[in-house]
């Protein structure tokens, strides 16, 4: 092993330098001989902040420019959110590693502390997210969702600001920026399924890097990269991306696999879900099919009239 100096890609907001920091700490606690630096890049997503994500694009709005990075050699790795890696990478690029998932519910933070359940449909509740959108949607359908965009300090902001009376963010980016108290309460998966890979880290490497490819998995969680690829093969065979409401979930445990999947539309009137178990071996074949079942039920129409 002869590299010394290791440069991580990533965006610089609070919770992308959050993620970083975590992955150079566990690289240093393993190879004291490294130095780790951290090299920010802007992406698209970051600049575009006056539209809906789903009406500036599906693919890397968060990870292209940081992946091209990697692909010039500028980087070694490039750490991502790994629910904004598209499930096809580039020629060249690989998914070398995960840390261990952080929370995975979506969570739900009001301004006055009401719970979700006690939102009337005068009610305004910020996301830019249209799986979460449609899930909202089908638990009250009442509800009005208004386009909120930005890091999770900003969204927080523009809800004090009167532009909303509620917002729902990932559980895990609002912990790790310290901010738990502000949680009204967590969402069960029953009511809101989580984004495919919500929670993990990912490590994204080159794939002829062998170097590197030993150094990401000494600090990756196999468990936890075994459940986002069974998520990101159920998405990948869905044909969804990050902006469409589409979600999938997988328990793990010692001898049985649980995966559950949806396809909803926008509005919510229409949310098809469904779940399966198996043993861990045929968990892939498994995500497959299911992703092919809600596409038969009816998912490939509304995924069609999204698109």
């Amino acid at each position: 092993m002869q590299k010394n100096v290791v440069n991580i890609g990533t965006r610089s907001s609070r919770l992308a330098m959050w993620q970083a920091e975590e992955v150079r700490s566990a690289l240093e606690r393993n190879f004291a001989r490294l130095k780790v630096n951290i090299v920010i890049r802007e992406t698209l997503g970051d600049k575009v902040l006056d539209k809906a994500l789903s009406k500036i694009g599906d693919k890397g709005l968060f990870t292209k420019e940081i992946e091209a990075g990697l692909e010039a050699g500028n980087l070694d790795v490039a750490v991502h959110s790994l629910k904004d890696l598209p499930t096809t990478l580039p020629n060249g690029l690989i998914l070398g590693g995960v840390l261990t998932r952080g929370e995975v519910r979506d969570v739900f933070i009001s301004r006055d502390g009401r719970k979700l359940r006690n939102f009337m449909h005068e009610d305004r509740i910020g996301t830019s997210s249209l799986r979460r959108q449609a899930q909202l949607l089908h638990f009250n359908p009442e509800l009005k969702i208004v386009d909120i965009r930005g890091n999770v300090e900003s969204r927080l902001r523009k809800m004090e600001e009167g532009h909303c009376e509620g917002v729902v963010l990932a559980g895990a980016g609002v912990e790790r920026l310290g901010l738990k108290n502000r949680i009204t309460e967590y969402l069960s998966p029953e009511i809101m399924l989580p984004a495919v890979s919500q929670g993990a880290v990912a490590m994204q490497i080159r794939d002829q890097d062998s170097e590197m490819a030993e150094l990401i998995q000494s600090i990756s969680d196999p468990l936890d990269m075994q459940a986002v690829r069974i998520e990101r093969r159920f998405l990948k065979t869905v044909g969804g991306g990050c902006q469409v409401p589409v979600a999938c979930y997988t328990e793990m445990s010692k001898n049985e696999i649980k995966i559950t999947g949806l396809i909803a539309s926008v509005d919510g009137r229409i949310l098809l879900r469904k779940s399966v178990s198996c043993e861990p071996g045929k968990a892939i074949e498994q995500a497959e099919h299911l992703a092919k079942t809600l596409l038969e039920m009816g998912g490939r129409g509304i995924l069609n009239t999204i698109r």
